[in-house]
């Protein structure tokens, strides 16, 4: 368990300051933004709107809604691949290999690092939907705080949703960044299925395709499945099963330089 903890800090300690980092905190603030300036720039309507008993619900669709269709996947893409290609870019695999760690705590580490930023994106990105319901009450008079109390509960549980729906992005873009060397590649193969899924998110089998699952959250059933809670649990089975596959290649794999 010590080497674990002791692995995770150093995989901690090199994101630091890396583009995953950045781009997880600019990524968690980017739509929370823009729709607060939108907001404050047409305050003059936020008395009533702020008063509407679900205020605190359409924030969180009026956000997730760009989010979870468009940004929360790519960033996903580009920040598993930042970081499981950090090595690969300081050509520093082989430093790596040559510490007193097993090859599966090297490959949890990697992975709890991803999923702690993960996380984090979720905070921030939280913190922002709270600001945007917050900050014009406090800068214009005559707009009140948003009438209705903070539903925490229900947002914990759609952010529930939405993490469990991204993590086959995670599994998949995991495994393909400790395939291959340059950086291009597992970017361009998430990008594609980015695509491909975008395209297929209206066919009855779409849901086949795991990129587009954080879309079906705003869709009324997904394709021939008609209880879209179905998603979630394709979602963790293609999560092991890709997370599976993914180990087994990164052990047996005969070059790891």
């Amino acid at each position: 368990m010590n080497t674990f903890i002791y692995s995770f800090q150093s995989e901690w300690i090199k994101k630091k300051g890396s583009a995953a980092a950045w781009l997880t905190l600019i990524g968690g603030c980017f739509v929370p933004a823009i729709i607060l300036f939108i907001r404050m720039y047409e305050w003059e309507g936020l008395s009533v709107a702020n008063q509407n008993p679900h205020i605190w619900e359409m924030l969180y669709n009026r956000n997730w809604e760009f989010m979870g269709i468009f940004l929360l996947p790519l960033g996903v893409i580009l920040v598993t691949s930042l970081v499981t290609q950090l090595e690969f870019r300081n050509n520093t695999w082989k430093q790596l290999y040559t510490t007193p760690q097993s090859l599966t705590t090297i490959f949890l580490a990697k992975l709890a690092v991803i999923l702690i930023l993960l996380a984090e994106f979720f905070l921030i990105f939280n913190i922002g939907i709270v600001l945007t319901g917050v900050l014009p009450a406090l800068f214009f008079k005559g707009v009140p705080l948003p009438a209705e109390p903070f539903p925490l509960t229900s947002y914990m549980k759609g952010n529930a949703k939405f993490f469990l729906d991204c993590l086959p992005i995670v599994a998949l873009q995991y495994l393909v960044s400790l395939r291959y060397r340059n950086f291009l590649v597992p970017l361009g193969i998430g990008l594609g299925l980015y695509v491909a899924s975008m395209i297929a998110v209206h066919w009855k089998y779409g849901y086949l395709f795991p990129y587009t699952y954080c879309a079906y959250n705003f869709m009324p059933r997904a394709g021939e499945l008609k209880n879209k809670d179905s998603i979630h649990l394709l979602a963790l089975g293609y999560t092991i099963a890709l997370l599976g596959v993914s180990y087994i290649l990164y052990i047996s794999k005969k070059e790891k330089g």
